[in-house]
């Protein structure tokens, strides 16, 4: 019966870490979504400032400009993720020294008022 119990705690777990991953997918998704809307938005402002280009000279230049600017935001993405799984391993790493210690501390203090708790019992029944 508790192995059932384990079971499905662990199928609702697989389920929260879906609904998770799905979630950012989709986030990530429209955040590059944004992002490429914005550098059409910058390359037509761009070309605005240039009014002797053609039709077709102006679709090229804002061509080149988003594409120059999709992978500019995808070079500044990727260093930031690389950042980001560098700083979670290393918070990671601290918070494990820092539950360590927390744990021996609280396990110290319990042997010691154990002890105090001993010698005071050893004390009353000794007189």
């Amino acid at each position: 019966m508790d192995q059932g119990k384990g079971q499905d705690q662990d199928q609702h777990q697989d389920q929260y870490q879906d609904h998770d991953q799905v979630i950012n997918e989709i986030e990530g998704f429209l955040l590059w979504e944004a992002e490429k809307d914005r550098a059409r938005t910058r390359a037509r402002a761009f070309c605005a400032g240039l009014p002797w280009l053609t039709d077709s000279q102006r679709r090229e230049v804002e061509l080149r400009y988003c594409q120059d600017q999709r992978n500019a935001s995808r070079a500044y993405l990727e260093r930031i993720a690389v950042r980001s799984a560098t700083l979670r391993t290393e918070y990671e790493g601290v918070y494990r020294a820092l539950r360590r210690r927390l744990v021996t501390a609280f396990l110290s203090g319990s042997v010691a008022v154990a002890v105090l708790l001993a010698m005071a019992a050893a004390g009353l029944t000794a007189r």
